[in-house]
């Protein structure tokens, strides 16, 4: 590609402009097209604050300039505090309004939800540890339902035997019960079992009796078993078919390879090596199939720039590079360019296709163009899924080069996509009724009136029609609950149905179609490594087949299909299905077990299928993952976990349940999708540095130290460029205690700011009164050292206020954030002072305030969701690292003091024994404690030496009382891993 313009870039900087106390009160960006290089238009988001310091509104461009005409007009978000600054109410023009209450002890007690629904929470009393008992919900319409139940195991001999005493045994949720009757010495549950409430039966756990309870649910139970090592470490799974699958790891517990064993069968390879590189980053991979994969990295920045995929010379299919993608970007990171090496460019109609995507910018990094190419007959993108194409390889004139064009309005809403085909001349377009009060829009098929659009959606933001006459229904808890894509008057209609369960993730899906004069109903149940996919016409089974999900597969998604009746013609039993995504995660490429090719797809930019081949139709139709790595439903929409995603529209089919992102809660991975990745509907991530891990900040504690720590940990990352790491804490207080310390903390720094700027504005006013001011007379004045510091300063300053007032802060209230952290692209940084051989994390530097323990932190982080395979943990605090304070940076000194320390004590307990006491560093205590709960992949990074929160503009360094230079936090003898 030519070298790209960046001069559409000049003068359009990001614009915080601060009050009095340190608050930002507007936020101006600068949007310029790259079709209109001389227009800009300047877009003001507003914010403001109550007499304490706390948010009360923010309204984007869009609607404050709607709002200068009509009064009546609401502002994105509103909040009502408490003296405390705790948000009791928040009004959202596309979410509606809520409320929460929580007790005396932080814990969730009512809660409204914008449709009426009344939750609430009941505990244990205050002569017990005060755990949930259940949960009740009340819709507006309808009588209270006790959705959640959990009972907690006690301490009988049976109960300890099996580990479960203090546990909770049994759960009974929004599905149906999930039984614990086992748990590993380290915390890793070893055998699970799920029942089901029946299809027609909703979660309704009334009376004191848990038999009554059992009384409700179907018959068949479904056991998941685990075996683990001395760690922790996962060595085996056993679905609840009896299909076992097996890991190993190397020293560093990283993957080295896994196996399947079919029940009944004989084991088989699914990886057979991974090697990596000092970074970490994965290099090469090889499967059971034979096939390889390669990564390469951008020596300067690592950002990933090619993934190939091939058959070696010597595989029994034959050499073949099977996909080569070559990336593109430009200077933040924005997908400029993508390239399959693997394909040939074709020509047709004197046209030619070429395997490529091209993507333009406007200012704002939103997509506004693209190139690519999809099938002659694609004809306009809908909720369907076009034919593939049958079969490979396909013919020359199979596909056409298209362009697509993307339309904004100032709130971020994509308003109009145009599709163009050169070689025929055809096109379409698509346009998208934005509501005129709110960000909630609709294709313009449902209506063109913007008036009307509001009336589409609940009161709560979820989406009414998905199509006209393709009705939407949802569950009290938000959830999508049926899809009605055929409504029919005296004969059943065509339905999809689905089940959550307690954590709102997806675990039945029924999908029913008249044909003829019966129905055919697929029933998809979703359990640990496993679903059961079965297929009835009326009463009769027609097929049953499990689908075995791998789940340590290295790159690949991995599949088996394993009929237990109705084998279709043409397709073989057991069949190992390896999907290769591309950057995104979309799969692209699927292979077989001898790695031969069954189909190829690839995808428009805001998702869709534009092209897709198979070697045979009855293999296509058995395709599960798309785009995003995402399950595609019957309905066309695109299931994330907590969404669904309209990718015919561009949009969510419902307001982001977290509210973390942006003041608009419909838009799509901020209007960028080829750069962004949102995971589980809830955070977009940019996927242009998955060679460098997405970093969040977490925090256990509260104090102004927190805030202090994270601000030097997000300071450096400013001065380079980079974007920000987001702060995670625990619930609702912590997150309005955590704002408050920002408040107070940007407040001091301006007070700073005014103590440098005051003298030297005072000898500049008495050189004006003189009439003797010039600039260079004020600094001979001052002295050009004297005046060059104080300069210094109040750049390092006005930086770190601008830290400050850019770092999100998100609330882990019910693990809306933890649990959505990717094991492989994130890690997680823990905040607190330490001090060498403390099992202790503290909230001050003396640790006499916040204490919090290792055990604590691992409970802490537990009951927050963080996922149970999350691998890549760091504790900042002091001698994280060390069991005994280090007097050197030498390499023997630091692995001297971090070994554990162990004292036998004499005297008057020798009557029992010598009694043995551990020091070990709080890194490796932690890592422990995580273990024994389940995280057996986890490795926790502790730091030797003090941590010096400003060490330098570029990088952070750790210090040694008496030793002169500081080493770098970054270098490997400073950081140890446990």
């Amino acid at each position: 590609m030519s070298s790209p313009d960046y001069s559409l870039y000049r003068d359009t900087p990001a614009v915080a402009v601060l009050d009095n106390r340190g608050l930002t009160v507007r936020e101006i960006a600068y949007q310029r097209h790259p079709d209109k290089p001389g227009e800009t238009d300047i877009r003001i988001a507003r914010h403001q604050f109550n007499a304490h310091g706390f948010l009360t509104q923010s309204i984007d461009p869009r609607l404050f300039a709607l709002q200068q005409s009509n009064s009546s007009v609401k502002p994105n978000f509103s909040y009502l505090t408490a003296l405390s600054g705790e948000v009791l109410k928040t009004t959202s023009v596309d979410a509606g309004a809520s409320m929460a209450l929580n007790d005396i002890n932080g814990r969730p007690h009512l809660a409204i939800s914008a449709s009426g629904v009344v939750r609430s929470w009941q505990y244990e009393g205050n002569t017990l540890p005060g755990r949930l008992l259940s949960i009740t919900e009340q819709p507006a319409s309808g009588s209270a339902q006790i959705a959640e139940r959990f009972v907690w195991a006690g301490k009988t001999d049976e109960e300890k035997k099996y580990n479960l005493a203090g546990e909770c045994a049994h759960h009974y949720d929004t599905a149906g019960l999930e039984q614990v009757t086992s748990i590993a010495l380290s915390g890793t549950p070893l055998s699970v079992t799920r029942q089901l409430l029946p299809d027609n039966k909703e979660a309704d756990w009334q009376g004191a009796d848990e038999s009554a309870w059992k009384d409700l649910l179907a018959a068949e139970s479904y056991t998941s078993r685990n075996s683990a090592d001395a760690t922790g470490a996962p060595l085996t799974s056993t679905d609840a078919r009896g299909n076992i699958q097996r890991l190993a790891y190397d020293i560093a517990g990283q993957l080295t390879g896994s196996w399947l064993k079919l029940k009944g069968g004989s084991e088989q390879i699914i990886v057979k090596s991974l090697t990596r590189s000092a970074a970490g980053q994965k290099l090469r991979e090889e499967h059971g199939n034979g096939v390889v994969t390669t990564w390469s990295y951008d020596p300067q920045n690592q950002w990933l720039t090619a993934i190939k995929t091939e058959r070696p010379a010597g595989h029994r299919a034959g050499a073949k590079v099977l996909q080569d993608l070559h990336y593109i970007y430009d200077p933040v990171g924005n997908v400029l360019q993508v390239t399959n090496a693997a394909e040939a460019s074709r020509f047709w109609r004197n046209q030619k296709v070429v395997p490529e995507n091209t993507y333009r910018y406007d200012t704002l990094y939103q997509l506004v163009s693209a190139s690519g190419r999809e099938m002659a007959d694609r004809g306009q993108q809908s909720t369907t899924l076009p034919a593939a194409k049958v079969p490979l390889p396909v013919n020359d004139n199979a596909y056409v080069a298209y362009t697509r064009g993307y339309t904004y309005d100032r709130g971020g809403n994509l308003t109009q996509i145009r599709h163009h085909v050169p070689a025929t001349g055809n096109g379409y377009t698509t346009d998208i009724t934005v509501a005129s009060r709110s960000n909630r829009a609709v294709l313009s098929s449902l209506t063109e009136d913007a008036e009307k659009v509001d009336a589409l959606f609940s009161a709560g933001g979820q989406q009414k029609q998905l199509q006209p006459g393709q009705n939407l229904n949802w569950t009290p808890r938000d959830e999508l609950r049926k899809v009605t894509p055929v409504t029919r008057d005296g004969q059943p209609s065509d339905s999809e149905v689905y089940r959550y369960d307690g954590g709102s993730q997806r675990i039945i899906k029924t999908t029913t179609r008249l044909t003829g004069n019966s129905s055919n109903t697929r029933r998809v149940v979703c359990l640990p490594g496993l679903e059961l996919r079965t297929l009835k016409n009326g009463d009769t089974l027609k097929e049953s087949l499990q689908v075995i999900n791998i789940g340590e597969a290295g790159r690949a998604q991995v599949r088996v299909l394993n009929w237990e009746s109705g084998l279709p013609t043409g397709i073989s039993d057991n069949q190992l299905r390896y999907s290769y995504d591309n950057l995104l995660g979309s799969s692209e490429l699927e292979l077989d077990g001898d790695g031969q090719i069954i189909s190829q797809e690839e995808y428009y930019p805001y998702g869709g299928t534009a092209v897709w081949s198979a070697r045979s139709k009855v293999e296509a139709e058995y395709k599960i993952i798309r785009y995003s790595g995402k399950e595609r439903d019957a309905s066309g929409l695109y299931y994330y976990g907590y969404r669904y995603y309209q990718p015919w529209v561009g949009r969510w089919l419902s307001a982001d349940p977290s509210t973390t992102d942006e003041l608009n809660l419909f838009c799509m991975g901020r209007n960028n999708p080829v750069t962004f990745f949102d995971n589980g509907g809830l955070i977009p991530v940019a996927i242009t540095h998955q060679s460098e891990k997405q970093g969040y900040i977490y925090s256990p504690l509260r104090s102004s130290d927190m805030v202090i720590q994270a601000l030097g940990k997000n300071i450096t990352r400013y001065n380079k460029g980079k974007s920000l790491y987001p702060v995670i804490v625990a619930d609702t207080n912590a997150l309005l205690e955590f704002e408050k310390n920002i408040v107070l903390e940007t407040l001091s720094i301006n007070e700073r700011i005014r103590g440098l700027r005051e003298p030297i504005q005072n000898i500049e006013s008495r050189l004006r009164q003189g009439g003797l001011f010039t600039q260079e007379r004020l600094i001979e004045f001052i002295t050009p050292k004297m005046y060059n510091e104080s300069m210094q300063k109040i750049a390092t300053l006005s930086n770190q206020r601008n830290v400050l007032n850019k770092m999100k802060v998100i609330n882990n209230n019910e693990g809306k954030a933890l649990r959505n952290l990717s094991s492989e692209k994130d890690k997680l940084y823990i905040l607190g002072h330490g001090l060498s051989g403390y099992d202790l994390l503290g909230a001050d530097e003396n640790l006499t305030q916040g204490l919090i323990t290792s055990e604590s932190l691992a409970m802490q982080l537990t009951a927050g969701h963080l996922p149970a395979n999350f691998k890549d943990i760091r504790v900042t605090a002091c001698y994280s690292a060390n069991a005994t304070a280090p007097v050197s940076f030498t390499e023997e000194e630091l692995l001297r003091t971090s070994s554990v320390f162990k004292e036998r004590t004499v005297g008057w307990r020798s009557l029992f024994g010598l009694l043995t006491t551990e020091t070990a560093p709080f890194a490796l205590s932690l890592s422990r404690a995580l273990k024994r709960r389940g995280f057996s992949q986890v490795t926790v990074t502790g730091y030797s030496g003090a941590g010096v929160v400003f060490s330098q503009y570029q990088y952070q360094t750790r210090r040694i009382q008496g030793v002169a230079d500081d080493q770098r936090s970054s270098d490997k003898t400073v950081r140890l891993k446990f």
